[in-house]
Order: C-alpha cells, then structure tokens, then sequence
C-alpha cells in the first residue's frame, strides 16, 4: 500500500522558520525518523520510505503555498495513491499553539493551501492534520504572523509536538485514520 504525506509550506529560506512552514517541519521530522532523504523532482521535494510494509511518498510542494494542489495532484496521479492514503500537514491559526488536529475531511476553513487543494484533487474527502499555530496578532495582521518567524518558547516546544505528529502519521498508515485521530486529538 502506498501514502502520500505532504507538507505544506512556501520554499526560500525567508520563509524556513516561519508558522506558515510547519507543514514541511513535519515532513521533515518523519523523513528523519525514517531515514529518507528528499531530492528536488517536479513540483516538490520528494522522499519514499518504507515503515511496516507500508510505501510512503512524503512531499514539500514547491509551487508556494496558494498552488498546493497543483503537486498534490500530480504526485498522486504519478504514485496511483487514492484520495484516502493522503495526508495534508498543515498550519491552523484557529488552533492553541501546539494542538494536534487530525480530521479524515473537512472544509479549507480559509486555509488557501488546502483550498487549491480541494479545488484540484475534486473534493474535501482527504485527511489532514492541522498543527496549531495560535493568534497572538492584532487585528489586520495574519499574514504577518503567519508570515512571522516562531518565538524562542515555542522553538524549543515544536519538536515534543513534531514528536507527536509522526507517531500520528505512522499510526495513520498502519492501523487507519480513526486510531490515529484519536491518539493526535489527545491533549
């Protein structure tokens, strides 16, 4: 069985620490876990791993985040994944810092990650897991904040919670969507 995990993120090193980037921390962190290595391909940053008989294809689109699902869709289509061995990992502003929500569909929610997304890829029927970024801004300022880079506290918090997010994931793979929504939706 194969899964495509991507990370949602802007490529450009103005962008690597930013809130908005979380979702190819993420990638990141399950490609460390399972010894895979991303090479430059089209429309992405692609890694394959193997974990308990399971293929994985782990994606960092490069098309910016607004054009997400211009890869989304081409990775899909070229590894013959189905819409339901997709996971999205993205930012939420909606979210306390650090909170884990793992969802099998649901709308973009003004994400215009997952909205080209959905557009492309024909629906909202694929599971994401959103990683909580909080709304510590003024009014007016959201892409800012998102924009922005993470405090000191919440940099030295990201990796227990990226910690986290991979166990989601790898239970997402192996024993399905609702164990693993379960373990992520934890506090």
């Amino acid at each position: 069985m194969k899964y495509l995990i991507v990370g949602l993120g802007n490529i450009g090193d103005e962008y690597v620490n930013t809130r908005h980037n979380i979702g190819f921390v993420l990638v990141d962190a399950l490609a460390k876990t399972l010894n895979a290595t991303f090479k430059v391909d089209r429309l992405a940053s692609v890694a394959t791993a193997s974990y308990k008989s399971r293929q994985l294809v782990l994606i960092k689109p490069s098309t910016y985040m607004n054009l997400s699902g211009k890869a989304v869709h081409y990775w899909m289509q070229k590894e013959k994944i189905p819409i339901e061995h997709v996971l999205v990992l993205v930012d939420d502003l909606a979210l306390p810092f650090g909170t884990l929500r793992m969802k099998g569909k649901g709308s973009a929610g003004g994400h215009n990650g997952l909205k080209n997304i959905q557009e492309l890829v024909g629906g909202e029927n694929y599971a994401r897991m959103r990683f909580g970024v909080g709304n510590n801004f003024s009014k007016g300022q959201q892409i800012d904040f998102v924009l922005g880079e993470w405090s000191d506290e919440e940099k030295t918090q990201i990796p227990v919670v990226a910690e986290k997010a991979v166990s989601a994931i790898q239970m997402f793979v192996t024993i399905g969507l609702e164990k693993a929504m379960t373990f992520a939706n934890q506090k």
